[in-house]
């Protein structure tokens, strides 16, 4: 028998905010003015907190971080397609997408510091806690959709956020195929910032796009301008819409870059050099972004002074909630190991303490 082609195959780009901010009108997405203002608000906070928690690492006054610089685009417009009755389960360099879920900027200085509580969002019980493990969310994402339908919650939706380094995992392809068999009313957003740690994407994969994945458990995918805070938006509203309406998930790729370290316990530039960091410091999503709502007349630089003032307010008394919390009693990690309480474990928390006691008796720290 001959040879015949069963099915094509191909991959689109989004582009629409370019990097002088000059949009394309036939693709610009309809936002009111209150979101385009809300949406670079958004990603201007999440750039000061960002920078101000490096800034208490580098004091000692916090612990290992992730950075998010650069990448505010790809996580911070994509909360604007979603309603409050949607889930948003993320990984940890999303603070931007936290902030605009309702999470508090000090959630994340207690989390960073060693606070548990760190992971409780009172304001948005939708919201799931930091995954550090890579692409490990993405099954439970897939979960959340599929319950939500079963319980015929009609108007839920779940979005998904992961890095680069996530699709080399085997979790987001089972996640992916779980989600197509069961057409699950979930978004899977990848931040693809270049880099998983040290290991650039072309070490990765040998597929030119991420979003091509999509191909193999036959659900639509798209690459966009993760820089582009339009595109993005407009991207995850469509697949949104699709997810609603019962037409299953969708893949989107969002090519961004990590201007900094991937956390402040790595050297960046002992794998990628200054001159790719250069050309990525032009497509700065703030720099494009607030260039766009200049040009259309809705902000100027009185409202930009204003906006960086309220930010460092809203920063600082973070800071100083954080730090004027009592310290925690040393033997908390032995709580809630269970739910209830065990032997075993009261006895490592004597045995803790009892050493903890003798190191005072001698003057150790």
């Amino acid at each position: 028998m001959p040879l015949k082609t069963i099915d094509d195959f191909s991959i689109k780009q989004l582009h629409i905010l370019d990097e002088n901010g000059k949009v394309d009108p036939d693709l610009e997405p309809d936002l009111s003015e209150d979101d385009l203002k809300k949406l670079f608000q958004a990603m201007t906070l999440s750039r000061m907190a960002d920078a101000r928690m490096l800034n208490l690492q580098r004091q000692g006054r916090l612990g290992t971080i992730p950075v998010n610089k650069g990448q505010e685009a790809a996580f911070c417009a994509p909360i604007l397609a979603l309603k409050e009755t949607d889930w948003f389960v993320g990984s940890y360099r999303e603070l931007g997408a936290r902030l605009m879920r309702g999470e508090t900027l000090e959630n994340s200085l207690l989390l960073f510091n060693g606070w548990e509580e760190g992971s409780v969002n009172e304001n948005n019980d939708r919201t799931l806690p930091i995954s550090i493990v890579l692409a490990s969310q993405l099954p439970h994402a897939v979960g959340l959709a599929y319950a939500s339908r079963y319980k015929e919650e009609k108007d839920t939706v779940v979005l998904a956020m992961f890095g680069d380094g996530a699709t080399s995992e085997g979790d987001f392809h089972e996640a992916l195929n779980f989600a197509a068999v069961l057409n699950a009313p979930v978004i899977f957003l990848c931040q693809n910032n270049q880099y998983a740690i040290s290991t650039p994407l072309k070490i990765q994969t040998k597929s030119r796009t991420i979003a091509q994945k999509a191909i193999a458990y036959g659900i639509p995918g798209i690459q966009v301008d993760g820089n582009d805070a339009l595109s993005v938006y407009q991207a995850v509203k469509e697949a949104v819409d699709r997810a609603r309406a019962d037409e299953g998930p969708t893949l989107i790729e969002a090519v961004t870059f990590r201007m900094l370290m991937h956390t402040t316990a790595d050297d960046p530039t002992r794998y990628r050099s200054d001159d790719e960091v250069t050309a990525w410091e032009a497509k700065d999503p703030l720099v494009r972004f607030k260039a766009y709502l200049m040009k259309k007349g809705i902000w100027d630089e009185d409202l930009q002074k204003q906006l960086e003032k309220d930010c460092k307010a809203q920063i600082d008394a973070a800071v100083q909630a954080f730090e004027s919390r009592e310290p925690f009693a040393p033997d908390v990690p032995f709580d809630h190991v269970f739910g209830t309480k065990e032997d075993v474990i009261e006895a490592q928390r004597a045995r803790f303490l009892a050493r903890l006691g003798k190191e005072k008796e001698h003057g150790q720290n």
